[in-house]
């Protein structure tokens, strides 16, 4: 199974926290889409093959492509790959385009599940955020997408924000549990460098990043959608049994993936590669692929993985996730990784911020806590070259 991943470098407004690659201008969206589909073409052989099992448009706001430019990616998609029967198709939304009209629309793709960018259900958290919608509209988007028959909903919510107090923060849960929603990943507010927010910080216009707050406010995460029958399937998403994101699953288990667009990213097992970062440039590299190919030189940058990378890819994503670190995988890369690994977890299972059972290692709720730093201390050093 393998992964296909469209960026469509496109949003209404900057929201302050966000460093992703994307324009506010909406004047090369049309180029945008013939440069996506040509990159499509170029890149149909990456996956050797395989069927995808999932198709992720992300952002940017992929919810800014009307249907007609839905309609012309899918038909490329589905003459260049084989799709599986029951892929699981994600588009990202933001609350304010899901109107039921934007809904039916969608209803006539291929889209099957909709990831929509709540963020929170309160003015005053919106308002910090720079966030294009209001507080009545979070509520509102569930409820057309519900109406207009979207079961399969993912919601994003931030955590630990200077005006997100305790209180709000259970609200914001519980709004979304009390809608049934199966999915939901939430995220600590972290201030990035060349964001808004970052300036804000570092100018005072905005308090620093409260830390111990962020910790309290992801334990009661923990402990209500625990209560709500929600699984911690990996440190930022919880999902009722059955209901985890294929999508980024794949991700986290080492499958492949290509990645299409500005800035996406795309793996083989061996490598990893990025495109470039610049909407312009991304155009004019694939405006006239087909003519002249050397045009594609720096398009992208590639990285082929040692095995010491590799391990610590594996053990940084899979001790995010409930079925954790398995030895047997950690075996196949060499007697030393095992030996490594061994040893360099054991003081954290003796703290009991890592579980062992049998040879499968996963994060205590503590751990979870702590899960970058512990990944960092398992890492094998990587060789400077």
């Amino acid at each position: 199974m393998a992964g296909l991943y469209l960026h469509i470098p496109f949003c209404k407004q900057a929201c302050h926290y966000c460093n992703f690659h994307f324009s506010t201008s909406l004047r090369q969206k049309p180029a945008m889409v013939r440069a996506i589909l040509n990159e499509l073409e170029w890149r149909k052989d990456y996956l050797n093959n395989q069927k995808l099992s999932s198709i992720y448009f992300g952002g940017g706001t992929p919810s800014l492509l009307n249907e007609v430019e839905l309609e012309v990616i899918f038909e490329k998609i589905y003459s260049l790959f084989q799709v599986e029967s029951n892929a699981e198709i994600t588009l990202e939304a933001n609350p304010d385009d899901l109107t039921l009209e934007k809904l039916q629309s969608l209803k006539q793709t291929p889209v099957n599940r909709l990831s929509i960018g709540i963020q929170s259900f309160a003015e005053a958290d919106l308002q910090f955020m720079n966030r294009a919608h209001d507080a009545a509209e979070a509520r509102l988007c569930i409820e057309n997408a519900l109406n207009a028959g979207f079961e399969n909903l993912t919601v994003d919510l931030i955590y630990g924000s200077p005006t997100t107090s305790d209180a709000q923060w259970i609200e914001n849960i519980q709004t979304v549990t009390n809608y049934n929603i199966p999915h939901i990943s939430c995220y600590a507010l972290t201030v990035e460098e060349k964001t808004a927010l970052h300036h804000f910080v570092k100018t005072g216009k905005a308090p620093a990043i409260d830390e111990e707050q962020a910790a309290r406010q992801f334990e009661i995460l923990m402990q209500i959608l625990k209560s709500n029958g929600y699984e911690h399937y990996e440190i930022s998403n919880f999902a009722k049994p059955g209901w985890y994101a294929r999508h980024n699953s794949n991700y986290w288990s080492g499958e492949h993936y290509l990645g299409i667009g500005p800035s996406a990213h795309s793996y083989d097992g061996v490598s990893r590669q990025w495109n470039v970062a610049n909407n312009t440039a991304y155009i004019g590299k694939l405006g006239n692929w087909a003519i002249f190919l050397p045009s594609l030189n720096g398009l992208f940058e590639k990285e082929v993985l040692t095995p010491a990378q590799l391990y610590n890819e594996y053990v940084m994503t899979a001790l995010r996730t409930m079925w954790g670190a398995q030895l047997f995988k950690i075996q196949d890369f060499g007697v030393e990784f095992e030996s490594h690994f061994l040893k360099t977890v054991k003081p954290f299972v003796a703290k009991n911020w890592v579980i062992r059972r049998n040879d499968v290692f996963t994060l205590s709720d503590q751990g979870k806590l702590l899960a970058d730093f512990i990944a960092s201390e398992l890492f094998m050093d990587i060789p400077e070259t």
